[in-house]
């Protein structure tokens, strides 16, 4: 577990990595519909890739609005603060980019997750793809 690193992606490059994270953590275990998962935004966000060593076991992206979205760790990986990581980086890069905030919609059993990020709820529960979810926000100091 030592030699886990966050790593900026290309969308081209790395795609099958991208996709077979995505695909193990909401399309095969949260039985989220594929036609949901993949949109247009892909191609224009920027990704990252947590690796423990070469191989990739988790996965984020940035759109340039500040969206942080499909945050994803591999099951085996989880519990081991690899998801917070990867969220630490996302956001060092959106304020690197000068998105002082970044907003998200997170499954309602991850809020205490992200609230220790700064993030707060915005929103009244709503159904995505099934799930619970609420937006919520974080304002860069």
């Amino acid at each position: 577990m030592n030699n886990i690193h966050i790593r900026l992606a290309d969308w081209q490059r790395d795609n099958a990595d991208l996709q077979r994270i995505r695909e193990a953590v909401f399309i095969t275990e949260q039985a989220v519909p594929p036609e949901l998962e993949w949109d247009a935004e892909d191609a224009g966000a920027v990704h990252f890739l947590a690796c423990e060593g070469d191989y990739p076991i988790g996965t984020a992206r940035l759109l340039t609005d500040g969206h942080i979205g499909r945050v994803a760790v591999l099951k085996d990986w989880r519990g081991l603060h690899i998801g917070a990581e990867l969220m630490k980086a996302v956001i060092a890069e959106a304020e690197r980019r000068g998105l002082q905030r970044q907003f998200l919609t997170a499954q309602v059993h991850a809020t205490a997750f992200y609230e220790r990020l700064g993030f707060t709820i915005v929103s009244d529960e709503f159904l995505e793809a099934g799930i619970p979810h609420v937006d919520m926000v974080r304002q860069s100091q």
